[in-house]
């Protein structure tokens, strides 16, 4: 195949960023309405640094844990993962696509309410 010259010389087109993984469950995080941003420590207790993980990754992480419990015991991802409740949550998520999302999950506060 001949390529026009002005063609012949230009840059290679950069090469696209490795994709980012969920720092709970571990699977390829896609940014859009499956992604959601995390902070370790919440930010009514001080927290600054967030996260990009998956949205039902976030939503499992505070349907468990109040705000207080994550700043003062599970403000690191080991243990997060480390808690029964969420290691589990994680074996049944790693077979999901990295997109899904899961709507029929209630926080743990809307369920008691009931």
């Amino acid at each position: 195949m001949v390529v026009p010259r002005r063609l012949r010389n230009l840059p290679e087109p950069p090469a696209s960023p490795a994709p980012q993984t969920c720092a709970l469950c571990g699977r390829p995080v896609v940014p859009g309405p499956s992604a959601d941003e995390h902070h370790l420590v919440p930010r009514s207790q001080g927290g600054k640094d967030k996260t990009l993980i998956h949205r039902i990754c976030h939503r499992k992480i505070h349907s468990v844990f109040s705000e207080r419990e994550l700043a003062e015991r599970f403000n690191t991802w080991e243990a997060l993962r480390a808690h029964p409740e969420i290691a589990s949550f994680i074996r049944w998520v790693a077979g999901k696509p990295p997109t899904f999302y899961d709507n029929s999950r209630r926080m743990k506060r809307e369920r008691l309410a009931d």
